[in-house]
């Protein structure tokens, strides 16, 4: 049996004000390097209320500066999370540095600030705390850790734009924080990233990585430092800067969209939600169920299989990143490392999610979930 028609896993929202500023830009001849970045960054100020932001053209590529920025290189420890997207773990092998996981809390799927504070060792540089599927970590812990230790935080809000902590934004909890804006996440530029931080070094140090190594007052081949392309199209910037105008828009459709789906399966018990804490607004990413622990990892795949067939878009998140193959490899990680990352990521099936999910199609892929458990 099918559905009635093909209901995605996500989709962009995207309007006409949006599109008018890509073709704005492109009827310019400056399409790199042009007026659109700066103006997309001081958007950013704006809202945060920091000093600093660095359009860059992907949220790794920001993680992989923040590190090198401070530093980081042979000999170092990065703590972060083994549940979250692997680019948050390898931008630390990129200055060939070693991450060294601290395992989840069972209920908020957040590293757990006692796994933190346990995996400190004198090697330990960064604490990398990753606001999971749009719900910020326990960061007034994770501070007090970071300066009992003289650690620096970079907060991976990739997937937080528009969440707060005890009041405060996400991304502006550590020294430095990152968002991304792949399509899937809360806005968009299609691909895209951006780093923000009160702290002028870091901030200068990304800039000029950003573009090659080069500096302000050098010339275009003239190199100080190592660097990359890691710029982000003014085309890309005019759409982020259309689509920011928008983000509390965006978050508060998504939250309808998560009411409904916790409205019609909230009282299933083969099922579990990641746990909200009372102290943080939630900025929903993706929506995501854990099936029980009666279920195994096979009968999670079955399920994600038989979606698809059915034309539902979903997937798992996370898969731990310690098992992937080349960590398992690189540092002997094996199954059991880090249980409660595997018990969840196991069992985690992402359901559709976008803003403009309408009731019908929520109602649908209940239905059909529910008779697949």
């Amino acid at each position: 049996m099918t559905t009635f028609r093909e209901i995605p896993l996500s989709r962009p929202d995207i309007c006409q004000a949006d599109i008018d500023a890509v073709v704005a830009v492109l009827q310019t001849p400056q399409l790199s390097l042009g007026p659109a970045i700066p103006k997309f960054e001081q958007a950013f100020c704006a809202r945060f209320g920091c000093k600093h932001a660095v359009a860059l053209n992907s949220g790794t590529a920001g993680l992989h500066l923040a590190v090198r920025a401070y530093g980081v290189g042979p000999g170092d420890e990065v703590i972060t999370s083994p549940f979250t997207f692997i680019a948050t773990a390898n931008c630390v092998l990129f200055e060939n540095a070693t991450p060294v996981f601290a395992d989840i809390d069972p209920e908020t799927w957040n590293i757990d600030p006692a796994k933190v504070a346990a995996a400190v060792t004198a090697r330990t540089k960064i604490i990398i705390p990753v606001d999971v599927f749009g719900q910020p970590a326990e960061m007034d812990t994770i501070c007090q850790i970071a300066r009992r230790h003289d650690l620096k935080i970079i907060e991976d809000s990739c997937e937080a734009i528009g969440a707060s902590y005890k009041g405060r934004p996400a991304g502006m909890l550590g020294d430095v924080g990152l968002f991304a804006f792949y399509p899937n996440k809360q806005m968009t530029t299609g691909e895209g990233g951006v780093l923000i931080t009160n702290d002028d070094q870091v901030a200068m140090l990304a800039r000029s990585m950003r573009n090659q190594g080069r500096d302000p007052t050098s010339g275009w081949l003239a190199h100080p430092r190592l660097g990359y392309n890691y710029r982000m199209p003014d085309i890309l910037a005019a759409l982020g800067t259309s689509q920011l105008a928008r983000v509390d828009e965006f978050v508060a459709k998504r939250a309808k969209v998560a009411e409904m789906y916790l409205s019609r399966l909230g009282e299933e018990k083969r099922i579990h939600f990641q746990k909200i804490a009372p102290h943080v607004k939630m900025s929903w990413f993706v929506f995501v169920v854990k099936l029980a622990d009666t279920y195994e990892g096979k009968d999670r795949d079955r399920i994600l299989q038989q979606l698809r067939e059915r034309h539902i878009g979903c997937n798992n998140y996370f898969a731990p990143i310690h098992l992937q193959p080349f960590y398992a490899e690189k540092f002997g990680f094996k199954k059991g490392d880090f249980p409660v990352t595997e018990r969840i990521a196991d069992r985690t099936i992402a359901l559709p999610f976008h803003p403009n999910l309408s009731e019908v199609e929520v109602d649908e892929v209940c239905r059909v979930f529910r008779g697949l458990l």
